[in-house]
């Protein structure tokens, strides 16, 4: 952790001089946060980024030039910073660009500040700060990318994903699961993708996802995800049967239930901040399902989803976590681990060849 008396140092990447100044304002009355210099292009961004050093990059994505997403494969590549994607969630082409730009490394996505007499000023204001001064702690790595795959869907290389399987404890081949759970918060985008890329056009189950990203991305994340997919992905509706094979996205605002075969949404209290949140989903798959669910818990800070997956696994479901060694953050999948949550701590790249042993699908199948 760094002194609380030293500032954390925030480059502002952006070409709209009103959105610009805008930021330069909302960072610098931030008790916690300093603005270490301002880009109007990437091209800038990429020349100054030695030597101003920041600790946390705020990136437009709609840049002259090269856009936001090609600057943050660069950052990631040859000099790995955190980096906040601040977008508007208005067009498609440019909810595409930033959920990519999570895939290339960035850490979250948030809206764009908005006028001093906007009603939702302040809230907009101290997300965006609250995003910057939690990311810029995040320990990022080097990316390395390798051609087109950014924008197509990714299959596992399931013969080099071996590692970790084995005989699954308790379960006999073709164990009559019913229902696939997945949560993920900071770094998710890319983990999920990952996971449910290894999976094939008519999984048997179920699958139901909490991922924790700004309301008004939700429904572009959804849109996004599907595109990368074997799977169709939508959001879960109220009082909705799952279908099998079916990817279903928590929806903003609202916690995502399972129960007598369908979906029951509500906007009850926050769990560990959140709504959604992974432990109501969890949590409502071991009343559901019992030893017939399966839950994954995937990168991410806080603690949210950790309870859910022990009451998974004190229900006999089988519970998985991503190990250290892959998480972007190494938070959520710890406390489920140093709980007794965990039945299986697997690195990203072999969750889906365990997903596909436990419901007895051969890796030829993809």
């Amino acid at each position: 952790m760094r002194s609380g008396k030293k500032k954390i140092r925030v480059l502002i990447v952006e070409d709209s001089l009103v959105v610009r100044t805008a930021l330069e304002y909302i960072i610098e009355r931030h008790p916690r946060l300093a603005v270490a210099g301002s880009a109007t292009s990437a091209e800038q961004a990429l020349a100054m980024l030695e030597r101003v050093a920041p600790d946390v990059i705020s990136m437009d994505i709609r840049l002259p030039g090269m856009n936001g997403l090609e600057a943050t494969r660069r950052i990631m590549t040859d000099h790995p910073t955190p980096i906040v994607v601040i977008s508007s969630a208005v067009e498609d082409e440019q909810l595409n660009i930033s959920m990519n730009a999570l895939r290339a490394g960035a850490l979250s996505v948030v809206e764009k500040p908005v006028g001093t007499t906007h009603e939702d000023y302040e809230r907009i204001a101290n997300h965006i700060c609250t995003q910057l001064y939690i990311m810029s702690e995040v320990r990022v790595v080097r990316q390395r990318f390798h051609t087109p795959a950014m924008a197509k869907a990714v299959s596992a290389p399931l013969g080099s994903s071996g590692a970790g399987l084995g005989p699954v404890p308790g379960r006999g081949a073709g164990a009559a699961f019913q229902m696939l759970g997945l949560v993920a918060s900071t770094g998710g985008p890319n983990a999920l993708v990952k996971v449910l890329g290894a999976l094939p056009a008519g999984f048997p189950l179920p699958i139901c996802v909490v991922q924790h990203i700004g309301d008004d991305f939700v429904g572009g994340f959804a849109l996004w995800l599907g595109g990368l997919l074997r799977l169709p992905v939508s959001l879960a509706e109220d009082g909705e049967s799952p279908l099998p094979g079916h990817v279903y996205v928590a929806p903003a605002h609202h916690h995502l239930r399972v129960g007598a075969g369908r979906f029951h949404l509500g906007r009850d209290a926050q769990v560990s901040t959140q709504r959604p949140s992974g432990t109501v989903l969890f949590s409502s798959m071991a009343a559901s399902y019992g030893p017939r669910a399966i839950g994954v818990l995937l990168t991410g800070m806080g603690d949210d989803g950790a309870a859910g997956l022990l009451a998974m696994r004190q229900a006999g479901a089988f519970t998985i976590a991503e190990d250290a060694s892959t998480a972007v953050v190494y938070g959520m999948p710890a406390v489920a681990v140093h709980s007794g949550a965990v039945m299986a701590e697997l690195p990203l790249d072999a969750i889906g060849a365990r997903l596909l042993q436990l419901v007895d699908l051969p890796a030829r199948a993809i």
